[in-house]
């Protein structure tokens, strides 16, 4: 009987030390998040919020981070370019400690991360969103020095800069050409609806200008959506091929401004937007977890590399099965991932991984689209909630339209706020 007590009074001390202990845990931890994007942003903002007890520092090279979402509207002059740069002075206030500096190498053995600066960040837990890099030279002759010709403009700074004051010295009548890869890349709608607001420019400054658009598919999100947004707007002004038309471009002589398509057509551009084959940052690379795609392949419940233990990839950069590389998915991911580590920390059940995403397109002032999904987690990867895919209605009306326009700018308002607290 003494035994039994004595069995049942530890019992009793573990349990009520266990809050204490998982306190002190999670005290003692350290959270690394590399990128202050959307995936990256949104990760550090709720980790300190549903781990306050945690260390949490943002590793982030740029100063001001300028968004790829809403940047086409900076080319049709809708957006100045400051409207869509954010500072990272709302994370600080949080609680988030944010260093400048770029992620230079992982160590998953001994749990270090060294940055340009040849500092080493112990962490606990490492979470990367480090969006994409550009796979130079899957499109012979497209390299880096020919992006400075050809820009792709599919990372916002100098290079989208760069496209806009091209597009200002074009002359009235010439052709704008854009490469468009296969999927899976950033943004899936991103390049149709980078054909529409420049040809909203074209419109406003140079009406007899003509867009061809070059892609290596046949099929595109928004598809029917845009060609008819496309027509009623701008007329013939854009031309898109897809490869059943000889659409998919095998060379780039950035110095001509000429492309070469798989059957040998020659297009030569006044502009030329070579928009290329993609993969994950390179941090991903030296951190181990991606694969032969060069994308990163991740747990459906948490995001958790498939590959290394404790190593959590948001954003674009992960292949996340049916769920695209767009800045509404990458902020889902962040709270799920701050969520599931903040439980593990806290010694709490994790909630069901649900996500959704919602991408806005704009083909023009007042003109709207969008397409919205719901995913799951089922044995490790993410499926398609039943019933769950909408899309803008081919019929709507003009005010459905004029709704959806300013449904997209309130969402990158409230994004906004949400991430950099802007």
């Amino acid at each position: 009987m003494p035994s039994n007590r004595r069995r049942i009074l530890g019992s009793a001390l573990a349990a009520l030390a266990a809050p204490s202990i998982v306190r002190a845990q999670a005290a003692s931890a350290h959270i690394v998040v590399v990128g202050g994007g959307f995936g990256g942003g949104t990760a550090a903002r709720y980790l300190r919020q549903l781990a306050p007890q945690a260390q949490v520092t943002l590793v982030e090279p740029a100063q001001r981070f300028y968004t790829c979402p809403f940047s086409n509207l900076y080319l049709a002059g809708l957006r100045s370019w400051e409207s869509i740069g954010h500072h990272f002075d709302g994370l600080r206030k949080a609680g988030v400690r944010v260093v400048h500096e770029r992620a230079e190498d992982v160590d998953a053995g001994q749990r270090t991360l060294t940055l340009s600066s040849g500092q080493v960040l112990r962490w606990d837990r490492l979470v990367l969103s480090p969006g994409i890099d550009l796979r130079w030279n899957a499109l012979e002759g497209y390299d880096e020095a020919a992006a400075e010709l050809a820009p792709h403009a599919w990372k916002a700074g100098s290079q989208t800069l760069l496209l806009r004051k091209q597009m200002e010295a074009m002359r009235n009548g010439g052709t704008f050409i854009m490469v468009i890869p296969d999927n899976p890349f950033r943004c899936p709608p991103g390049p149709y609806e980078r054909a529409a607001m420049v040809a909203h420019y074209f419109k406003q400054h140079k009406p007899r200008s003509k867009i061809l658009l070059l892609d290596a598919k046949q099929n595109f999100s928004k598809k029917a959506l845009f060609l008819q947004g496309w027509k009623a707007l701008y007329g013939d002004m854009i031309e898109w091929q897809g490869i059943a038309q000889d659409g998919q471009v095998v060379r780039v002589d950035a110095k001509t401004l000429e492309v070469e398509t798989v059957f040998g057509a020659r297009h030569k551009a006044d502009v030329l937007n070579v928009i290329p084959p993609q993969k994950a940052g390179f941090i991903a690379e030296r951190a181990g977890v991606t694969d032969a795609s060069g994308w990163v392949p991740v747990k459906g419940e948490n995001f958790e590399s498939s590959k290394v233990a404790d190593i959590h990839v948001v954003g674009d950069a992960s292949f996340a099965g049916p769920m695209p590389k767009s800045g509404f998915a990458a902020n889902n991911q962040g709270k799920l991932v701050a969520a599931s580590i903040a439980a593990e920390l806290l010694g709490q059940e994790p909630a069901a991984a649900l996500f959704a995403n919602t991408c806005y397109s704009l083909i023009g002032p007042g003109y709207g689209i969008s397409v919205a999904g719901v995913y799951r987690a089922e044995e490790g990867r993410l499926v398609d909630a039943p019933h769950s895919v909408g899309i803008s209605p081919l019929d709507a009306n003009a005010a459905f339209r004029a709704a959806e326009a300013r449904y997209g700018a309130s969402w990158y308002a409230a994004i906004s706020r949400d991430i950099w607290n802007r």
